[in-house]
């Protein structure tokens, strides 16, 4: 078999992982335990990638492989790619564990948004020989009728390189990134703290769907501000190269933005407890911000929003239970003083809804 394996054929494993790799001329093999999407992907011997904004041509993923784990030679596997759901993993890594036996140097990438996906695979083959790293996903990807796949046009597997032992894997797309860490990080408080932005905003202005928030002409503009405030941030704090944290954030732009993704305010917005925690994608940020000279106000707006949520039940319990001062200084570990008042000052202008968004960032 290839030397590159994808295990598990969804939508991720063929329509962003498989497509990484065919642009750079790999082929691949997919494993699946889906007997009858094995047949398919077998009979057709192709499918497409369309792109959300059309923004570029259709892609063709062919020449694969394909097979169930009862047919998989791992025999010739370098690179494998995991792609099945964070609840799949233990399946994985007990088959992985009979797969990889010997001492042939391989190199697994997990592709799950999940908890330490990586440490849990790592475990379960249990074999020194077996280097486990993990990815972030950012691209969204839908199927499209029959094989083929909806997907944004993200270009970029970013996975942990501290845990290739020094590895580069053969796709130029997979990048590893020392200090994993910080990327996460990075994630949070571009990607996830952008999302809050939209999520609250949008809530508070009574939108239900996500990117009609999104493309709000006012909400759009203080996503813009928020995102250049940010930037300034992340490359002051962490180093980043501003053009290339630029482009980090006009991905998660396109992303937000994008009419083609159907998805809810409700689905960003939940569980506000934990995404207005001390260090989160709303405080954490904010303070970096402030601690570099700016002053964060599209944050100390969202997090005004945030507190006015009306769609959390476990949120309006607490907010029952506490008083917002309490909250901002025991959940947000906001000290008494200007920033906590200043959200507390935002929060009451709010509930008056005598002014627009951008009035009160200037008032």
């Amino acid at each position: 078999m290839n030397k590159i394996m994808i295990i598990g054929a969804g939508k991720t494993g063929r329509g962003f992982i498989a497509r990484l790799a065919g642009e750079d001329g790999k082929q691949v093999a997919f494993v699946d335990r889906d007997a009858q999407l094995i047949e398919k992907l077998k009979e057709a011997g192709r499918f497409e990638i369309s792109y959300f904004n059309r923004d570029r041509e259709n892609s063709v993923v062919e020449g694969f492989q394909a097979c169930t784990w009862e047919d998989a030679d791992f025999s010739r596997a370098e690179l494998i790619f995991v792609s099945v759901g964070g609840q799949n993993l233990e399946d994985v890594g007990k088959r992985l564990h009979d797969a990889l036996q010997g001492e042939k140097e391989r190199y697994v990438i997990t592709c799950e948004n999940a908890s330490n996906p990586a440490k849990k695979l790592s475990a379960l083959i249990d074999n020194p020989h077996v280097h486990v790293s993990e990815a972030t996903v950012f691209c969204t990807t839908i199927e499209d009728g029959g094989l083929n796949i909806a997907s944004e046009n993200y270009p970029y597997l970013q996975c942990d390189a501290d845990l290739l032992s020094g590895y580069q894997p053969p796709i130029a797309a997979v990048r590893p990134v020392g200090d994993f860490g910080n990327f996460l990080t990075r994630k949070l408080f571009t990607y996830n703290a952008a999302s809050c932005v939209i999520a609250y905003l949008g809530a508070y202005r009574g939108y239900t769907d996500y990117a009609k928030a999104a493309n709000d002409p006012e909400i759009l503009g203080l996503l813009d501000r928020n995102y250049e405030e940010t930037n300034r941030a992340m490359c002051l704090e962490f180093g980043y190269e501003e053009a290339d944290q630029r482009e980090f954030s006009l991905l998660s732009r396109a992303k937000f933005t994008s009419t083609a993704i159907r998805d809810t305010v409700e689905r960003n917005a939940r569980d506000v407890a934990r995404k207005m925690a001390a260090g989160e994608r709303i405080i954490g940020i904010l303070q970096l911000i402030r601690k570099h000279g700016g002053e964060g106000k599209v944050l100390q707006l969202t997090a005004a929003a945030a507190l006015l949520y009306p769609w959390d039940e476990k949120w309006l319990t607490l907010r029952k239970e506490k008083t917002d001062d309490q909250i901002l200084s025991e959940l947000c570990g906001l000290e008494a003083g200007e920033l906590k008042n200043a959200i507390l000052a935002l929060r009451d202008e709010l509930m008056k809804k005598e002014r627009t968004l951008e009035e009160l960032l200037e008032g």
